[in-house]
């Protein structure tokens, strides 16, 4: 029921048990002691009561877990053409995962947009003006109450990805721009072969040391 909501999006008890494969009463007993473990927010709206995950800290805790159970072989998995896809590009709550988020991550490091040194993530001027000319408002980011950068564990590459609001706001942006498809009943990203196109040249497959700066061109 916790990876259902790794989505991002609220779902009643009912649809919950159905993702579980459990009956709606034993459900609801188990969303009230996730909800109780602060694990989980729930919504009354109208007759329904709906359930979302307290917070990105929350959603990163999964995210680590599944690695673990997937090395231990008990990760709950959907045979078929769609583990390829979730494994390329998939939500992890609000941002981007999977190996998509991987190599962007490491290329903005490569490229001295994010410097990890110091025990925490953090955006350098270069990486300021590469999301200004992404069209993301850091200011704007830096203001909210969310942690601007945040490493969060992937579970399929066992690496780092890019979360907290800038995170975030990248995925929009890139839904935004029409060079991605979020399906939230599957977590999948889909990006467009433009989108595709673009996505490799801002993010080139490459290690730290291959540390250089690459123009920005943002195409509609």
């Amino acid at each position: 029921m916790l990876v259902a909501l790794m989505s991002g999006k609220a779902l009643t008890a009912t649809e919950l048990a159905a993702e579980a494969g459990i009956m709606a009463q034993t459900a609801s007993a188990h969303l009230a002691r996730l909800h109780g473990g602060g694990l989980l927010l729930a919504r009354k709206q109208g007759r329904h009561k709906y359930f979302a995950l307290a917070s990105t800290d929350v959603a990163g805790v999964l995210e680590a877990l599944m690695g673990l159970a997937a090395d231990a072989g008990h990760l709950r998995s959907r045979t078929g053409p769609k583990d390829k896809a979730l494994r390329q590009a998939r939500i992890c709550y609000n941002h981007l995962a999977g190996d998509m988020s991987v190599q962007m991550f490491d290329s903005l490091i490569a490229q001295n947009f994010l410097d990890p040194s110091g025990g925490r993530l953090q955006l350098t001027e270069p990486g300021r003006d590469f999301a200004a000319k992404l069209g993301v408002d850091i200011d704007k980011l830096a203001a909210g109450r969310s942690e601007l950068c945040r490493e969060c564990l992937d579970w399929s590459k066992r690496r780092s990805h890019l979360a907290g609001s800038l995170g975030r706001a990248m995925l929009a942006r890139f839904v935004e721009l029409g060079w991605a498809r979020l399906d939230r009943s599957t977590r999948i990203v889909t990006f467009t072969t433009t989108g595709s196109r673009q996505f490799g040249s801002m993010f080139e497959k490459r290690t730290a040391a291959e540390n250089c700066n690459s123009p920005l061109q943002v195409e509609p």
